[in-house]
């Protein structure tokens, strides 16, 4: 969710590293992977701090873009409570979690995110001269 409002919004702190780190991933032709939480989210993100036109750009470019999106299973959410709640100490929100818990099931080890957590779960995040 934070790497899309990086890419979208100039004025946000990770823009540049945002721009870099697509731009690394289309060039290398790596597949990207998203799930529909993840739109959803982003997507309410982008309307509160950019505009309702914005959001529904956004919304366009994802529908027709290259990205894959994952359709959570019910199994995904129940695994993802359970995350939530076992990491007591850490605020991980549901949505943080079904990524998670989506990448596991992918075998996905690395996140285009500015967001802590994904690194306090154990992933990687990716970083502009990396790929």
């Amino acid at each position: 969710m934070s790497a899309y409002l990086a890419l979208i919004d100039q004025h946000d702190e990770h823009h540049a590293h945002a721009i870099e780190i697509v731009t690394g991933l289309a060039r290398a032709h790596y597949r990207q992977y998203t799930t529909n939480i993840l739109i959803i989210e982003a997507h309410a993100l982008v309307m509160s701090r950019l505009g309702a036109a914005i959001g529904r750009r956004f919304l366009l470019d994802m529908q027709h873009g290259n990205t894959v999106v994952v359709r959570v299973r019910a199994a995904d959410e129940e695994r993802a409570r359970e995350i939530v709640f076992r990491y007591g100490d850490k605020d991980f929100s549901l949505a943080d979690a079904i990524s998670f818990v989506v990448m596991e099931r992918l075998h996905i080890h690395q996140a285009f995110t500015f967001d802590q957590h994904f690194a306090q779960y154990g992933f990687s995040a990716l970083a502009p001269g990396t790929l």
